[in-house]
C-alpha cells in the first residue's frame, strides 16, 4: 500500500511538473531574466504550490499520525545558520544557471535528453560532495574539541 501511495504521490507530482512547465529549463530560465524576456507565469506556479502546501499541512498536522507511517517526519533544526544560507544560495545559483530545480529534473529524465542526465549526475555528485565535505567537517571540529578538553 504504501508503494502504491508514493508512486501515486511522484505520478501527480510528475504530471504536474510537467504540465506547469517546470520541466522546461528555457521556460524556468525565462522566468529568471526580469529584464529580458520573462515570464511571469512560474509565479502562479510556485504561489499555488504553497497554498497547497500550506493548506495540506494545517490539514494533515491536525492528526495524531501520518496515514502510511507510525509518525510525522518534520525538521527539527529551525534555526537560520550559515549552512542553511550557502546551501539555499548553491541552491539557487544551480537552479539560475541550468534551468533546472531538483524536484523538476526527476521527472524530466524521462524525457531521456542528455542535459537532463547530466544535470541529475551532477546533483548526485553535488550531494555526495556535500557530505563528504560535513563528514570532514564534522572530523576536524571533533580533533579540536578533543584537543581543547
Amino acid at each position: 500500500m504504501r508503494l502504491l501511495t508514493s508512486y501515486l504521490i511522484g505520478l501527480v507530482f510528475g504530471v504536474g511538473i510537467s504540465i506547469s512547465g517546470m520541466a522546461n529549463p528555457a521556460k524556468v530560465l525565462n522566468f529568471f531574466d526580469v529584464t529580458g524576456n520573462w515570464d511571469p507565469s512560474l509565479i502562479f506556479v510556485m504561489g499555488g504550490a504553497v497554498i497547497i502546501a500550506f493548506l495540506g499541512y494545517r490539514i494533515v498536522l491536525r492528526r495524531t499520525s501520518p496515514i502510511i507511517d507510525a509518525k510525522f517526519h518534520l525538521p527539527d533544526n529551525l534555526r537560520i545558520d550559515a549552512r542553511l544560507l550557502v546551501g539555499s544560495a548553491v541552491f539557487g545559483v544551480g537552479w539560475g544557471i541550468a534551468g533546472f530545480c531538483p524536484g523538476a529534473a526527476l521527472p524530466a529524465l524521462g524525457t531521456g535528453r542528455i542535459e537532463v542526465v547530466a544535470f541529475v549526475a551532477a546533483l548526485i555528485a553535488g550531494i555526495f560532495g556535500a557530505k563528504g565535505l560535513m563528514a570532514l567537517s564534522g572530523a576536524r571540529a571533533a580533533r579540536v574539541l578533543r584537543r581543547e578538553t
